[in-house]
């Protein structure tokens, strides 16, 4: 059998790691593969991916569209790949290869990786470094800018003296969840 394993951090995710694209990409290679999805971010545990890995048994295939949808470290791949490989599990990295269980194709994944580890830690080092430079700004504010104003928080909150959470999300387009934490916030301040 042939497992694709889709991995997403965040639902829009792009630059050739949507969903739709790495289901497009391992479609377009093996044609009778069993698609498996999951959205979380690697940093974290992935029950789904643990789960696959439980199932996958002899002469099955593994395939990702790159190796950072397959793990995140060294140590943490080449454990996945020992635990594959034992089992009798082919592992194909579209963008790479099939890893050979071989010496040479263990020195070329095992470089791959760590190569891979060190990109990971640049791009963190390099968000870390412009995140530091921005906190100088006297406008900074960490996370994401607000989706409503205050005018417009403020006359939800008018609204929900009258009409239930529903409503006002259907009449304000603002989220039940956004509400109760507005509301939250309002109540804290009384």
């Amino acid at each position: 059998m042939v497992y694709g394993y889709c991995r997403v951090s965040t639902k829009g995710q792009l630059d050739g790691n949507s969903i739709e694209e790495q289901i497009q990409t391992i479609k377009g290679r093996y044609t009778d593969v069993e698609i498996v999805i999951e959205s979380y971010s690697g940093a974290k545990d992935r029950p789904i991916f643990n789960n696959l890995l439980e199932k996958l048994q002899s002469d099955d295939i593994l395939v990702v569209t790159k190796l950072d949808r397959f793990c995140r470290t060294t140590k943490e791949g080449l454990t996945y790949i020992d635990n594959l490989m034992n089992k009798g599990v082919r592992i194909h990295i579209l963008n790479m290869g099939l890893i050979e269980d071989t010496p040479m194709g263990r020195l070329i994944v095992t470089n791959l990786l760590a190569f891979a580890e060190f990109e990971r830690a640049m791009i963190i080092e390099r968000t870390q470094g412009g995140k530091a430079i921005a906190k100088n700004n006297p406008n900074f504010r960490e996370g994401r800018p607000n989706k409503f104003g205050k005018d417009q928080i403020n006359l939800a909150m008018r609204l929900l003296e009258s009409h239930t959470y529903k409503e006002v999300e259907s009449m304000t387009g603002i989220s039940k969840s956004t509400l109760i934490r507005a509301k939250r916030k309002l109540d804290n301040l009384n």
